[in-house]
């Protein structure tokens, strides 16, 4: 029985690809981890994962290469906003029996091997995150679903984050994946992509539909914290977030800036330079500035120095 991670990364993530995986070998320093190639263009972060974290390629590059022309012929040209990201369903056909995704923005706090021990239980799938709470069928799932009974409101209560999950290998096969994105593909109308999401409402979609077993963590775990990015009121205590008392099992910024003056960007910082000379930091230009007029500042200061 073989257990471990998967993450989807290439060059252009390739800093946060670090952070992730340098909070990761902190707790668990000898599990196997493998990389998903977002694309082309992942052989820097991968020599250096490989190098820093013993992280391994996805062993089947063919079966990425097939997959991608599959999902092309499946879904039109518009339907999915970054097809690439739909990579992470290679996760069910990769070495791992047991494995857990997760995101490269994440930072994690502690061991992640005690989430793969509720396998034993007869579980196929565990998330932990307040999704379903907060959002509810946001960013997941249009109300069509509800109103059409392809789920029912019980299941329509186990909706979850995209960004950190785990599951079983063999759970469905390449064919089912394939008629499973069929069925997606000739239904967008039950999918809620206004936040130009690829992977979640799919993954949603496929997970409900085949699966019963399924547990989300924080609703068993007393006092289970959140792990949003978004949230304000975590603290920092030696490199660790807090919400109060409770550590937090992970931070994910999930769609919230990660820049110099972004939410937590110190103990990203921290995580992400662990072990290295931390380089002097640039302020990026605020996102609600108008390009020209930052511009116009820059040229400004020069002639005014």
């Amino acid at each position: 029985m073989s257990q471990g991670i998967y993450i989807v990364a290439n060059d252009k993530v390739i800093d946060n690809a670090i952070a992730l995986l340098n909070s990761i070998r902190i707790y668990d320093p000898e599990i196997p981890i493998y990389l998903i190639p977002y694309n082309e263009k992942y052989q820097e972060a991968l020599s250096i994962l490989q190098e820093k974290h013993q992280v391994q390629i996805f062993p089947n590059l063919n079966l990425v290469e097939e997959f991608t022309n599959q999902v092309g012929k499946i879904f039109p040209s518009d339907f999915l906003s970054y097809p690439n990201r739909l990579r992470v369903f290679l996760t069910w056909f990769g070495p791992l029996d047991d494995f857990i995704y997760i995101d490269t923005d994440i930072i994690v706090f502690e061991s992640l091997a005690p989430v793969l021990d509720y396998f034993a239980q007869g579980y196929e799938f565990i998330n932990c995150d307040f999704h379903y709470k907060g959002n509810k069928l946001a960013h997941v799932f249009q109300e069509t679903v509800r109103e059409q009974g392809i789920f029912t409101d019980e299941e329509l209560l186990d909706v979850f984050n995209g960004g950190f999950w785990a599951s079983k290998k063999g759970l469905f096969s390449e064919s089912e994946l394939y008629n499973l994105f069929s069925e997606c593909a000739a239904n967008k109308e039950y999918f809620d992509f206004s936040q130009k999401g690829t992977a979640q409402p799919l993954l949603n979609y496929i997970i409900l539909k085949k699966t019963t077993k399924r547990l989300n963590l924080v609703k068993i775990i007393p006092n289970e914290p959140g792990s949003w990015g978004g949230s304000s009121h975590f603290v920092d205590r030696e490199h660790i977030l807090y919400d109060g008392d409770r550590k937090l099992r992970y931070l994910h910024w999930a769609g919230t800036p990660m820049r110099p003056g972004g939410p937590y960007r110190e103990t990203w910082e921290y995580y992400r330079y662990l072990g290295e000379t931390k380089p002097p930091q640039v302020d990026e230009i605020p996102s609600s500035e108008n390009p020209f007029v930052s511009k116009l500042k820059r040229g400004l200061k020069k002639i005014f120095k």
